[in-house]
């Protein structure tokens, strides 16, 4: 099984010494989510689900691939990954570069989560229909698996059209990963059909067994990456490995002061530890 860290979990402060840790103790993975912009009004902001809002306007916002590209230069090992982005609210030149820079920089350990989003604010604040996010998201991946992969690319599709272009350079990894979020029908499809895995909402072993099996109906056969914040002991995770996954997202802090200390606790219950180096 490979563990992930939850850096979004954190106040940003923290972020570049719980990835050094997660990195040095042997932890699989860092991911960071991400939005746009969050509007001052609120009407379009419940989060589904839930009667609450799900932001709050003033909570500070970062690049995400950005920020791992800065992450990248502080670290060897860890896997480098959004949870997720929102790829379709940029043109496709856009986000196709970012996670082509993030995997050239950090030598091969770009991982591209997406999802087509739930906050119609930051939607309608770029002025691009929310209502067609889903299409849009969809072209937007099949666009930038071309431009990462084909030596020149025209396109005209119902979102996107361009004229031959060249774009260079190419991803490090052959097949930079694309794992898809989210849990509606439209976006399992995704993850069966279009992409190389799913990433899961928190969830329990319970909960997730319905979400896997929609998945496995579909015929999705990609890695699957599960937030697992109430893992309750080693024990547990060949369960979670007999269902399919092979990523558990973890966060074994109480308090984010804490986290690079619960991050050691719990590499050595869980017998977490970089691979060994060979002379």
């Amino acid at each position: 099984m490979k563990f992930g860290v939850p850096l979004g979990l954190l106040h940003p402060a923290a972020w570049k010494d719980v990835a050094v840790a997660a990195d040095e103790l042997g932890f699989e993975s860092v991911w960071l989510p991400e939005h746009l912009v969050f509007t001052t009004g609120l009407s379009t902001a419940g989060y589904p689900g839930t009667a609450d809002p799900g932001i709050r306007p003033s909570t500070p916002l970062f690049d995400a691939p950005a920020y791992l590209c800065w992450l990248a230069a502080r670290t060897t090992r860890v896997r480098l990954g959004t949870a997720v982005h929102l790829f379709a609210l940029r043109h496709p030149f856009v986000s196709a570069r970012a996670f082509a820079t993030l995997d050239v920089v950090s030598s091969g350990r770009a991982v591209c989560g997406v999802g087509a989003g739930w906050y119609r604010g930051e939607w309608d604040a770029a002025g691009i229909p929310f209502a067609g996010r889903g299409a849009r998201l969809d072209e937007a991946i099949t666009v930038a698996r071309r431009l990462w992969s084909e030596p020149v690319v025209a396109h005209s599709g119902r979102f996107y059209a361009f004229p031959e272009v060249a774009f260079e350079p190419k991803p490090v990894q052959h097949r930079l990963p694309v794992l898809c979020g989210g849990e509606s029908a439209a976006a399992l499809r995704r993850a069966a059909r279009l992409c190389d895995g799913w990433i899961s909402m928190p969830h329990t072993l319970e909960s997730i067994r319905p979400q896997l099996d929609r998945l496995a109906a579909l015929g999705g056969t990609g890695s699957v990456t599960a937030h697992a914040y109430g893992l309750g002991s080693p024990e547990e995770v060949p369960s979670w490995a007999a269902l399919g996954v092979d990523r558990l997202i973890v966060r074994p802090w109480r308090r984010g002061r804490d986290a690079v200390a619960a991050l050691e606790s719990f590499a050595a219950a869980y017998g977490v530890a970089p691979p060994a180096t060979t002379l």
